[in-house]
């Protein structure tokens, strides 16, 4: 028998809005949480991360979206993670939410526990996919590396807070998305009875040279087309652009660089913004391990290299022509340096 879920369940998904922009974390989380709710069967909205403001509602609009609520007059709240937690929470239980949804990202992974903890609340964190069971709503996690997956059920007696990873979010807009005329809501809740325990001091940005590769936002990579002097010139490519570098399992046996990166199945697994593979054939276990990049970009003198199939733009180049070149230009537009 299906276990009952309450009669009016509503969802609310909390979205970043970093510096007042929808993000394309922002828009997957609003995509996800449009079909989660079409599972539940009931209604939701959005609400924006307090200390975060929003100017326009259209960017919500293709995603259904019919109402955002955005804190007003609460100072110091973007420098306070756990003021923010209680906030939301708050929030929620206002507008009676039975699933709260972030994306697990930095601030999503921090919120979600304190919200677990003031609501009372179920978490589960990392759900890569969700689905009406007959034991409630079925919830899936990969674990041990992808290898296995791990399966809860959600019966709708107390509140759950989902996460979902960034790399499952999608921006597509769907056909059964019906577009929105979103309105914004303010909120300003009385926060005398508040207080933050932890204040932000200084935010300082990863440096993308030494950051783990699984978190690059842009990745140049190098294979084993690579020669000594061309790793050498993908290498000031990074540095100039100011980008991660990553390498293939055979670049990494001839001892050019460290583990930390190797990109594949045997390293590590990458989900960057764009992803430029230099001398990448493209074997299956390479491939396993940047799949979920948004956009691949490949460069490789074989034409019939496996790794242009499964890249968004391909160019059949020799990098010891291309890449003194493509330098040049580099130089030129950083003035030398990043």
């Amino acid at each position: 028998m299906t276990v009952p879920f309450p009669a009016h369940p509503r969802l609310l998904v909390i979205v970043e809005c970093t510096g007042g922009e929808v993000g394309d974390t922002d828009k997957g989380i609003l995509s996800a949480a449009n079909r989660i709710s079409g599972i539940l069967g009931g209604t939701w909205e959005a609400a924006v991360v307090p200390g975060e403001s929003i100017a326009d509602a259209g960017p919500f609009a293709p995603y259904g979206v019919p109402e955002i609520m955005v804190t007003s007059g609460v100072a110091g709240a973007a420098d306070s993670p756990d003021l923010q937690g209680k906030l939301l929470a708050r929030l929620a239980r206002e507008r009676n939410a039975t699933l709260i949804l972030l994306p697990h990202t930095d601030a999503g992974a921090t919120l979600a526990p304190l919200l677990a903890a003031e609501l009372h609340a179920a978490l589960f964190t990392e759900g890569i996919a969700v689905r009406r069971g007959d034991d409630g709503l079925e919830i899936q996690r990969q674990a041990l590396g992808g290898q296995i997956s791990r399966r809860r059920y959600w019966d709708g007696s107390r509140p759950l807070v989902l996460t979902k990873p960034i790399k499952t979010l999608s921006q597509v807009i769907l056909p059964t998305m019906k577009p929105s005329a979103p309105v914004i809501i303010p909120w300003a809740p009385d926060v005398s009875t508040l207080s933050a325990r932890t204040t932000i001091i200084e935010r300082v940005p990863p440096d993308p040279q030494t950051v783990d590769v699984s978190e690059a936002e842009v990745i140049v990579s190098a294979g084993k087309g690579c020669t000594p002097q061309t790793f050498d010139q993908v290498k000031e490519l990074a540095r100039l652009l100011n980008i991660s570098l990553g390498v293939t399992r055979p670049v990494y046996d001839l001892g050019w660089t460290g583990f930390e990166r190797m990109i594949g199945q045997t390293g590590r697994a990458v989900a960057p913004r764009l992803y430029l593979a230099l001398g990448i054939s493209g074997s299956m276990h390479h491939i396993g391990g940047i799949k979920d990049s948004r956009r691949i970009v490949a460069v490789n003198n074989d034409a019939k290299a496996p790794i242009f199939a499964n890249a968004d733009e391909g160019f059949v180049a020799d990098l010891k022509e291309l890449l003194p070149r493509l330098l040049e230009r580099v130089r030129q537009a950083t003035g030398g340096a990043p």
